[in-house]
């Protein structure tokens, strides 16, 4: 039987990577991301808004990536794996530790401080899967005939007759 361990985030980040290079020169880079919740309360009919915060760990290019691209306060979408894991902390104390190891990255939002002035409007890169090709664009629409008959339309009257299949 296969098993599935799939995270996928859109939060927040909390602040900026941290990078770092192991001895045998891979790139890791770690951040927080925030992701938040709201709900009514029961009792006060008040709006509760819970905000989670997750460390994901990203390696190699996408480490690189993350470091150059992702600030803190920046939107993203992060796609990973959990990761379970104990250590022992300076009291004596066992702490357990869930990390997300990332696979994807897609920066969300503006494209702010990414070094060719402010443009607005959604996007970023995702990162870690090839990228699509670009779509043509569609081509323009046929302008009806200003004389037309008036009769009921069945919506196809604008279609090309010549259908390739």
């Amino acid at each position: 039987m296969a098993s599935v361990n799939k995270v996928i985030l859109v939060g927040n980040c909390g602040r900026d990577p941290e990078i770092r290079y192991l001895p045998s020169g891979q790139a890791v880079a770690n951040v927080s991301v925030a992701t938040s919740s709201r709900r009514k309360d029961k009792n006060s009919g008040e709006m509760i808004e819970d905000t989670q915060w997750h460390r994901v760990t990203f390696y190699d290019r996408l480490a690189e990536i993350a470091g150059e691209y992702v600030k803190k306060g920046r939107p993203i979408y992060v796609e990973g794996r959990l990761k379970y894991g104990k250590y022992t902390d300076q009291a004596g104390v066992e702490k357990n530790t869930v990390d997300i190891i990332a696979t994807e990255l897609q920066l969300l939002g503006g494209r702010e401080g990414m070094g060719g002035g402010d443009e607005g409007g959604g996007g970023g890169g995702g990162y870690a899967r090839p990228a699509a090709a670009p779509r043509a664009p569609a081509p323009a629409s046929r302008q009806a005939p200003a004389a037309a008959p008036a009769r009921q339309s069945s919506g196809f009257d604008d279609m090309d007759d010549d259908i390739p299949f």
